[in-house]
């Protein structure tokens, strides 16, 4: 064994006590063997498939595909792939929404040896033709609820092909192809300093060592099923993506974006999910929303990563789970993967308000480092740095920024060293607790997002001087975006007006959900912006292009005083948009539970979409009211409830009687 082979050895035993617990009741454990990482993805898939040919594969609210369907679909696309493009090394564009055919897409190009690069399509046109034109990508997958888009983000200049439509033309059978352990198997975008997007490069080995570092710590066996919440094209859908389907297990896509939180609870109980991760701040919204009276019975494993977990994470954990469900957190970057493990339950203590990310993953050394690049002392902060064989390879198209990041062991070791931009501090027995980044990168809502881009974007704008961005926390210690900007204009430009212009040049989790306007940024002595004395952002309204009007009735009243307080910020204007005001996806299913709760009405997390202003959002509740009342006349039943106290509007809206009606 290895050094690096050696890192789990010594675990704690609370660490060791836990791991043994951490196996699905009914299902049976196979170990993922260290020999089964010198392959393709596509032949360890392909040997499952063999293995569970009728098993659930994927199940989405659309369809339910099995083993042997997944792989006849993924076939007939590696075989399209190879008739247009050959079997020559290449990344391939993937442009789906969250489901069954990004997957399928997925697996078509490995079995076609070739790196699957894919898109979320809520990117604006604008970001998804930059990174197109970096990456040289020769062809875009997509289908016909894409198609319209593709065409519009990259007019002529690319070949698209529409999955839809090769069923019936190519052959299901596995192309006899082989594909190195070691070759590139996809390339995924992250935010760059440099103002434009960086593409990270991976192999198949690397992610089958993750897969397998997964599969025995958290012991995934064919029964399991596992929710994908992240977006494929972010690096966090990875550890479930592949650790169900390497596995035999099934793999459950929810779309948070479309369906919001509101139905997470009930999707979870009645699909049977196993294995539940996402983001920190998506498992507070959802247990936000939860009553407490949730059955979770076959929830055994939770798995938070991206941001970091605090004492509060924990026991909120231990309020709404059963006994049997394990809590794990993880730190991993794109680059390296998941490289640190902290195993919980209800008997977990710990020793401070965040929690540790824990004990190493095999083969995957962290050293924490000094200023000078020297290690420092137990107890003592330094940067994050990770000695692996089992780093990315860097950076797609660039040589100079892929050798400033993967530096050989000064100590002349073999494995190359990766520094994460994180800062950390060690325990005397080996435990990690992340402090947060170093530099100008940052993790909003799960997303990393370096600051330097979206300065770049803002300075661009005309109606921009000087900008620099942060991150503040709300009051529930989230951290958001905030943009402190010197207009180039007078008046000052609206907030809503710089909103739309970064919206179509970055993804919508990069534009800041506040903006305060200086007259000059704050400097040091020697000339450099000084961020320590950027002021606090203040609670209020900002300056959007729509005149403030209070509101008029006693259900915009309370739909306003709900925006309010979910977005921390007042007045609420009726014809504000809610994307002006800062709100964004998780803001949206708390005003959408709220709301539902407050009027009784059933409303989908569209709605706040479709209807993005309280004056819009009153006019919905009111025609569901009438329909709920039977009401002929809806003026009649507004003027009805404007002239009830709360507690009669609450009878009222649940079906009762007015006091006063009562016989």
């Amino acid at each position: 064994m290895s050094d690096l082979g050696r890192l789990t050895a010594d675990l704690p035993p609370e660490q060791r006590a836990i791991r043994a617990k951490c196996f699905h009741p009914t299902g049976t454990f196979v170990q993922f063997e260290r020999a089964e990482i010198e392959q393709s993805i596509p032949e360890r898939f392909e040997k499952i498939v063999a293995k569970y040919p009728e098993r659930i594969a994927v199940k989405t609210r659309n369809a339910a595909l099995t083993y042997e369907t997944l792989n006849t679909i993924a076939n007939r696309i590696a075989w399209a792939i190879l008739e247009k493009r050959g079997p020559a090394q290449e990344p391939i564009v993937l442009l789906f929404e969250h489901g069954a055919p990004m997957i399928a897409a997925i697996l078509g190009v490995l079995k076609a040896g070739k790196m699957y690069l894919p898109l979320d399509s809520s990117l604006p046109p604008a970001r998804i033709v930059e990174i197109l034109k970096d990456s040289r990508a020769g062809l875009i997958l997509t289908n016909g609820g894409n198609l319209s888009l593709a065409r519009e983000s990259i007019g002529n200049e690319w070949i698209v092909l529409n999955t839809d439509l090769i069923e019936s033309v190519y052959p299901g059978e596995n192309p006899d192809l082989s594909v190195s352990s070691g070759a590139p198997a996809y390339i995924l975008y992250t935010s760059g300093s440099t103002g434009r997007p960086k593409g990270v490069v991976n192999t198949h080995r690397n992610e089958l060592h993750n897969a397998m570092a997964y599969t025995n710590t958290l012991h995934f066996c064919a029964n399991d099923r596992l929710t994908l919440l992240h977006s494929c094209a972010f690096a966090a859908s990875r550890p479930n993506l592949f650790g169900a389907l390497l596995n035999g297990a099934a793999l459950y896509p929810f779309d948070i974006k479309r369906d919001g939180l509101t139905q997470l609870a009930e999707w979870l109980i009645r699909e049977k999910i196993t294995v539940y991760h996402s983001s920190a701040i998506v498992y507070r919204y959802f247990l936000d929303l939860l009553l407490g009276e949730e059955d979770f019975a076959d929830l055994r494993l939770i798995k938070l990563g991206s941001q970091q977990v605090f004492e509060s994470d924990l026991q909120a954990y231990k309020k709404h789970f059963s006994a049997d469900c394990i809590l794990a957190h993880t730190l991993s970057c794109t680059e390296a993967n998941t490289f640190r493990w902290y195993l919980m339950d209800k008997e977990t203590e710990t020793h401070g308000d965040i929690v540790p990310v824990g004990y190493p993953v095999e083969d995957m050394e962290v050293r924490l480092l000094g200023d000078d690049g020297k290690a420092v002392g137990s107890d003592q902060g330094g940067e994050i740095a990770i000695r692996s064989p089992y780093l990315a390879l860097g950076y797609w198209q660039d040589p100079d920024l892929s050798g400033a990041a993967f530096q050989l062991d000064p100590e002349g070791e073999t494995a190359p060293i990766y520094r994460t931009g994180d800062l950390g501090v060690m325990e005397s027995d080996g435990c990690l607790t992340h402090l947060g980044r170093k530099d100008f990168q940052v993790k909003v809502r799960g997303y990393r997002i370096n600051l330097g881009e979206i300065e770049t974007s803002l300075l661009a704008l005309d109606t921009v001087r000087g900008a620099v961005v942060t991150t503040r926390e709300d009051s529930r210690g989230e951290k958001r975006l905030v943009a402190y900007i010197v207009p180039a204009l007078e008046p000052p430009p609206a907030v809503s007006a710089i909103r739309q212009a970064l919206a179509r040049q970055l993804p919508r989790y990069m534009v800041p959900s506040t903006f305060v306007t200086l007259d000059a940024l704050p400097l040091t002595p020697n000339g450099k912006v000084d961020r320590g004395a950027l002021p606090e952002p203040a609670a209020e309204r900002p300056n959007l292009d729509v005149t403030f009007m209070a509101p008029r009735t006693q259900i915009e009243e309370v739909i306003a005083d709900i925006w309010s307080e979910v977005l921390g910020l007042k007045p609420v204007g009726v014809h504000d948009n809610f994307l002006d005001l800062g709100g964004h996806s998780l803001m949206a299913t708390q005003i959408i539970s709220r709301v539902m709760d407050r009027f009784r009405v059933e409303l989908p997390i569209r709605s706040l979409l479709e209807a993005p202003t309280v004056a819009e959002m009153a006019l919905v509740i009111t025609q569901n009211l009438a329909e709920k009342a039977g009401a002929e006349d809806l003026h009649s039943l507004l003027a009805e409830l404007e002239a009830l106290s709360d507690g009669e509007a609450d009878r009222l809206l649940a079906g009762g009687q007015r006091e006063d009606n009562v016989k």
